[in-house]
């Protein structure tokens, strides 16, 4: 089995600096496990220490049944993909793939084999005889890819591969980073900032902040029942509006759920946010605010509105919106769509029934 288990795991830097608060986390054989968080919540940093690149202070880190916390990185059969690719340029990219297995003794013919193989999986058997300053960066990455490919190793770790590439190009090669994991069926830890790459990719996804874990699930789970204000805001593309209680006098709620006490904060998704026409039934939440900017996406608008406290709202209309600039919307959500979160901004569930 080729799992990484995380206990109870710490960093602490000079001047009890606590990077990384006792992040406990079991990652299963064969899964492919998405680090997520803002600049500075330590994804980047946990990696490293998976890696073996960064010490440990405290708890234990277990790759493939064995504790690995003394272990150089060489020993800990992983391999990384880095975002600057890290090739030598005066190799071709055949050399570079064959260039760790030559190091560790492996017989020529199964260099061969394991770089054809690599090369048919990633579609760059054509540029085996090529620089790296002859590829895209597309093709840079996908050599970068096949080098920790060849190795055959217990697990990935991807640090932030797509962040040097076009957004075209960060969509392709997401498609083919999932396609590859499924075939492979090694275990990976994957870091993004981009929650949009974390959504697609992951067979789970852990969201970071300060150190800790804020939460973790499937990437739906984490979208539909987001536990708290801070993962509700970073999971989601464009992201909940959360609304306080009470708050913005242009808010009228006439939901059950506000009679509730602990509700500090109601959120609702853009897409949940819809404009209420004259003799439709009362929404749980609606609300009147100015069309400040359309944001036209393909087959969907976003509308850019506030209200007249100042209050930004953001909602989604099919097609091509036709709403004018400066008009005034009423917009509103059903009860389903509400998310309730209590002061201290973690989630309220819904009575049953």
């Amino acid at each position: 089995m080729s799992g990484i288990h995380l206990k109870d795991v710490r960093k602490v830097y000079a001047g009890d600096i606590e990077a990384i608060k006792g992040v406990t986390l079991d990652i299963a054989d064969g899964e492919l496990v998405v680090l997520v968080g803002p600049s500075g919540c330590g994804k980047s940093t946990l990696l490293r220490m998976i890696a073996g690149l960064e010490s440990i202070t405290s708890g234990d880190i277990v790759i493939a049944d064995r504790v690995v916390n003394t272990l150089e990185p060489a020993e800990r059969d992983i391999a990384m993909v880095f975002q600057n690719y890290a090739l030598y340029p005066h190799m071709t990219v055949r050399q570079n793939l064959a260039y760790g297995l030559k190091n560790r003794g492996m017989p020529k013919a199964e260099i061969e084999q394991r770089i054809g193989k690599a090369a048919a999986a990633l579609e760059i058997a054509q540029y085996l005889d090529r620089k790296p300053r002859q590829l895209s960066g597309g093709q840079r990455q996908r050599v970068a890819m096949g080098r920790a490919i060849v190795r055959e190793p217990s697990a990935f770790l991807f640090d932030e591969p797509l962040s040097n590439l076009d957004a075209k190009l960060r969509t392709q090669m997401r498609v083919e980073i999932k396609r590859l994991q499924r075939s492979l069926a090694t275990t990976s830890v994957y870091v993004t900032h981009d929650q949009m790459e974390a959504m697609t990719l992951a067979d789970r996804l852990v969201v970071l902040n300060g150190g800790r874990i804020e939460q973790m699930g499937t990437p739906i789970e984490l979208y539909e029942r987001p536990a708290t204000t801070f993962v509700a805001t970073f999971i989601g593309s464009p992201s909940m509006n959360l609304f306080a209680v009470p708050g913005d006098a242009a808010i009228v709620y006439n939901s059950p759920a506000m009679d509730r006490g602990e509700v500090a904060t109601v959120g609702v998704r853009p897409e949940d946010l819809v404009p209420v026409d004259e003799g439709d039934l009362t929404p749980a939440i609606s609300l009147q605010a100015a069309v400040e900017a359309i944001e036209l996406v393909g087959a969907e608008s976003y509308v850019y509105a506030r209200t007249d406290d100042g209050l930004a709202v953001l909602f989604r209309v099919a097609g091509r919106s036709r709403m004018p600039i400066g008009s005034t919307v009423t917009i509103g959500a059903p009860e389903a769509a509400l998310h309730l979160y209590d002061k201290d901004g973690k989630r309220i569930e819904a009575p049953a029934g």
